[in-house]
């Protein structure tokens, strides 16, 4: 199994807890959590397989992915109550999800021959449309979009430190993948635990 496989479906199946998540929150019915699943799950992936010419689209080709994200949906529908917080066990999922979509974004643009730009660029599109997607149609705040968190900004900085160290240690993308997984994590999880922010910007009066 090639890494972008097992990226792809670690991806799949933490964003599909996360959707599932989302729509506990939202208490809708079996058939809503499985489409905020698969929603969550393929989303940024579809994306990224568009942009790049990928043909067919991954689940597209393989079923398989879709399968999974629904029996996440089931799991989650049977045991979310058991959870103390829905909300705290969603961030961390998300956190982690986030850490393998970027790169699985990243493995398939480098796989393709593109250049760092769009690398950097898929790594971001894969991490965080999917999640953007769910947040949106469950109408909640959007993560990748709360007000100076380190969400976009760490898929970002994770596709960035890949592109780097790939440049650095030639052969095998192991090593850039990981470094990209490290340092997504590690910014998210920096944010959530320690409140690392970037500054916002404030209105002033006008002049």
């Amino acid at each position: 199994m090639t890494a972008l496989a097992v990226l792809d479906l670690a991806a799949v199946l933490v964003f599909a807890l996360t959707g599932a998540l989302v729509a506990s929150r939202a208490q809708l019915d079996l058939v809503g959590f499985i489409f905020i699943a698969a929603l969550t799950s393929v989303g940024g992936g579809t994306l990224r397989d568009l942009l790049l010419g990928r043909d067919p689209v991954f689940w597209v080709g393989q079923p398989e992915f879709i399968l999974l994200a629904a029996a996440a949906a089931i799991v989650v529908f049977f045991t979310a109550h058991l959870l103390e917080s829905r909300y705290r066990v969603l961030l961390w999922l998300d956190a982690c999800a986030l850490a393998v979509a970027v790169p699985a974004g990243v493995a398939l643009a480098e796989g393709r021959g593109h250049g760092p730009v769009i690398v950097v660029l898929m790594g971001v599109v894969t991490g965080c449309f999917g999640g953007l997607m769910r947040d949106v149609v469950c109408n909640e705040v959007p993560l990748v979009l709360k007000q100076g968190e380190l969400y976009l900004s760490a898929a970002f900085g994770g596709a960035v430190a890949a592109v780097a160290v790939a440049q650095l240690v030639p052969g095998p993308g192991w090593p850039s993948l990981a470094a990209c997984a490290l340092v997504t994590f590690a910014l998210r999880a920096g944010s959530m635990t320690f409140g690392w922010r970037l500054p916002v910007y404030k209105a002033r009066p006008p002049r």
